[in-house]
């Protein structure tokens, strides 16, 4: 059963056509840069070897959406219906919906919430329905899965008339990546594991407490920028911050806006990069800021794994995914260096192995085990869409 799933940004285009069952995949892409100068299609295709780029003008989705057909055309392969990743489901997306003209205008209505993402990805909708009026399209938020976490969670502790008018509550984000970590780690261990924090470590980045498939909490809010240290976001920090910036600093509310997303995180402590990869080669070179930048974030990470902890009201296995989760292992080893007291132990072999399947990484005496599992949020995506309408 086939499924082509759309991940839409404001300026790009992911895709992918793959089988549900077999997890084969017969194409995935790129389309970057679109509305910007230079814009290009990168994909890969059972219909030609190795890597493409097609360099084109971009000017909006629909143009992009073209290039996507011809490529998922020329596989030979039909899909069952389009799922499309969206960033932020409000209070209308406990669950993945087919798409309904209603359901489209839920996701433009909550995008104040991720204005630079849920527009985008409506625009992408609305394209695919166009383009493909026989298929059905499905709406798979990464918002869902938090959303059923407990109210003493995903509360805060403001005005209840205030917080139900403008429908303020933690919403979270990576929720199909979480999902999809846990349904991995618990096919790796089957009952060795109850009580997960899944750490979705990239450049946007955050942490989820999950017990026995139960989503108990999360480390993001009302917007992706609460939680840990990121590319260019901040985190938690004071929220006071906000209205000192303003009173003090003299800084607009959309500059403290931009600062606190675009201009802060590993990038504002490095004073180099917000990709980890720079900075750990800086670091390795002596650069003080980039190492301190190593060390915050670690320690940042550590520090609200203790809070899943608790969420779970108990640990027994640490899942390392995404960018810098998969694929870095010095900041895996920093982190579980400051988890030792708990009883975390890392095999520094094991951990220094590069794989694209699951495997683990603690040590042979660690009281808890630790994983490396590769997300992919389109197989969770694309299963939603055979649920609902295959």
């Amino acid at each position: 059963m086939n499924v082509l799933v759309i991940n839409a940004g404001s300026s790009s285009l992911k895709f992918q056509l793959l089988d549900v069952d077999t997890r084969e995949v017969y194409a995935k892409g790129n389309c970057e840069r679109i509305g910007i100068d230079g814009s290009f299609v990168g994909y890969e295709s059972i219909a030609v070897e190795g890597k493409q780029k097609i360099e084109a003008p971009l000017p909006d989705h629909k143009t992009a959406m073209q290039y996507v057909i011809d490529i998922i055309n020329a596989t030979g392969k039909d899909f069952i219906g389009i799922g499309h990743r969206v960033v932020q489901g409000g209070w209308y997306f406990p669950e993945s919906k087919v798409v309904t003209d209603e359901s489209l205008g839920w996701v433009r209505e909550v995008a104040p919430l991720a204005p630079l993402h849920n527009y985008a990805e409506a625009d992408a909708i609305e394209v695919c329905r166009e383009l493909f009026p026989d298929k059905g399209n499905v709406v798979v938020a990464d918002t869902s899965f938090h959303y059923a976490i407990p109210e003493r969670a995903h509360r805060y502790a403001l005005p209840r008339d205030v917080v139900d008018k403008l429908h303020i509550r933690k919403y979270g984000a990576h929720g199909t990546s979480h999902r999809y970590i846990w349904r991995a780690t618990k096919e790796f261990l089957g009952d060795d594991c109850h009580k997960l924090v899944s750490c979705h470590l990239g450049s946007g980045a955050s942490l989820c407490a999950i017990t026995d498939g139960r989503n108990m909490d999360t480390t993001m809010g009302l917007t992706p920028l609460d939680g840990l240290i990121m590319g260019t976001r901040c985190g938690t920090i004071d929220p006071a911050t906000v209205c000192y910036l303003q009173r003090v600093g003299g800084y607009s509310v959309d500059e403290v806006d931009t600062m606190m997303n675009k201009q802060s995180g590993l990038l504002a402590v490095s004073g180099i990069s917000s990709d980890s990869r720079d900075i750990e080669l800086a670091a390795d070179d002596g650069d003080n800021n980039a190492r301190m930048a190593i060390e915050m974030f670690a320690y940042r990470t550590a520090q609200l794994v203790c809070e899943m902890a608790q969420a779970n009201e108990g640990i027994d296995t640490i899942a390392f995914s995404a960018g810098i989760g998969e694929n870095s292992s010095t900041m895996r080893a920093e982190i579980a260096k400051k988890l030792a007291w708990l009883g975390v132990k890392i095999d520094d072999e094991k951990n220094r192995v590069r794989s694209d399947k699951v495997r683990e990484i603690s040590a042979a005496d660690s009281k808890i085990r630790v994983l490396v599992v590769p997300t992919n949020e389109e197989y969770m995506i694309a299963l939603d869409v055979a649920e609902l309408l295959g």
